[in-house]
């Protein structure tokens, strides 16, 4: 990665000690561990070992982080089984019907982010989608603050990431959960190519701003003849994101942190990295 051209990496949840040599590894190349990339949390789970177990894994993906010397840790901290008007999906929990995403008119309470709305019109049909997304985001606000101490004591922030789990699908939506927590040590980690299908990503990195605090770096190729408005994940500049645009986007909020390939493309590093070039370069 060093030799393509890269000057950083996303680390995984490992033993303290081993996180501290791969650090010295990394500063004698020249290299950076900048994130601990933890992912899936289940902190709206009904089973309380699991609702533990991910909390103290999470707590571990903060102290590996400060060993690497990192500054953040994506943390997605739950999820709920959306499956649009479809069903059969591989899930444990039952595949809740909700919006695709042309249809979403979100309206939510500022007091508390619970959805009051998601569609124009009847939303009687998506209530148990309603009922489902409030409840995660008030167990997630719940175990995402318990974690705030401990990102204070490291001095790593907690990032989550808007990943593919059918949650604060909206820009709005998604900065009102992160901008909840009233901490420096809560912000967001934007994920390019997550939901291309819902907004377009300069409006993402627009609403979040000063919330940003990663981003990765990932493409998505819509199909405008699904009828679900789904399309599939494509190695970077070859979908559907218009480059330039975000790269403008991220010029008018000031961001200048890392900005991370996140894909199993099919193209050497060196390509990656050539890419990830010319998109700096707003081109």
């Amino acid at each position: 990665m060093k030799a393509a051209g890269f000057e950083g990496v996303e680390g995984r949840v490992i033993p303290v000690p081993q996180a501290a040599k791969m650090r010295e590894v990394a500063e004698k190349l020249g290299m950076r561990v900048h994130s601990v990339l933890y992912g899936w949390a289940e902190f709206n789970s009904p089973d309380a070992a699991e609702v533990k177990r991910t909390f103290d894994e999470s707590a571990d993906a903060l102290r590996t982080a400060q060993a690497f010397g990192a500054e953040t840790v994506l943390l997605v901290p739950c999820r709920i089984s959306g499956g649009g008007n479809r069903s059969g999906a591989i899930s444990k929990s039952p595949v809740l019907r909700m919006p695709r995403p042309w249809e979403f008119q979100i309206e939510f309470d500022p007091a508390n982010g619970h959805l009051t709305r998601v569609v124009f019109g009847d939303n009687a049909p998506y209530a148990d989608y309603i009922a489902a997304h409030n409840h995660a985001t008030d167990t997630s606000r719940e175990w995402v603050s318990r974690l705030i101490p401990i990102a204070e004591k490291t001095g790593v922030v907690i990032a989550l990431e808007n990943v593919s789990n059918n949650l604060w699908v909206t820009p709005a939506t998604f900065r009102h959960f992160v901008a909840s927590f009233r901490s420096p040590w809560v912000k967001a980690y934007y994920d390019i190519g997550n939901h291309v299908r819902c907004a377009p990503p300069e409006q993402w990195i627009l609403t979040l701003g000063e919330l940003l605090a990663k981003v990765h770096v990932k493409d998505y190729l819509l199909d405008p003849a699904d009828p679900d408005g789904r399309g599939r994940s494509v190695n970077i500049r070859e979908g559907s994101v218009r480059w330039a645009v975000l790269r403008q986007a991220l010029e008018s909020i000031k961001y200048n942190g890392w900005m991370t390939i996140e894909s199993n493309g099919d193209i050497p590093f060196e390509e990656r990295n050539r890419r990830l070039d010319l998109i700096l370069a707003g081109t």
